[in-house]
């Protein structure tokens, strides 16, 4: 028998004062307080950096695999976010 057996099985309280609040506005309550402040923008940089030095390499190539243009479209978008 586990210690939780008891509780495990209970349904999780819902408040009846205060609205469910959404995953979003969740994170946005905590953004304040990231440990890393500035890494996204790091990541972004050098996501930037990647692609341009990708696509100038791949520039005079004719043929794209279909997995590294997947990778460069998942690459744009985090720069775009």
């Amino acid at each position: 028998m586990s210690r939780y057996d008891d509780i495990i099985s209970l349904p999780h309280h819902v408040s009846s004062r205060h609205p469910h609040m959404s995953m979003k506005e969740r994170a946005a309550q905590f953004s304040p307080f990231a440990a890393l402040t500035g890494y996204g923008d790091a990541v972004r940089e050098t996501a930037k950096q990647h692609i341009r030095e990708t696509e100038e390499k791949n520039s005079n190539s004719t043929l794209m695999d279909d997995e590294y243009e997947i990778h460069l479209e998942d690459m744009k978008e985090l720069w775009n976010d």
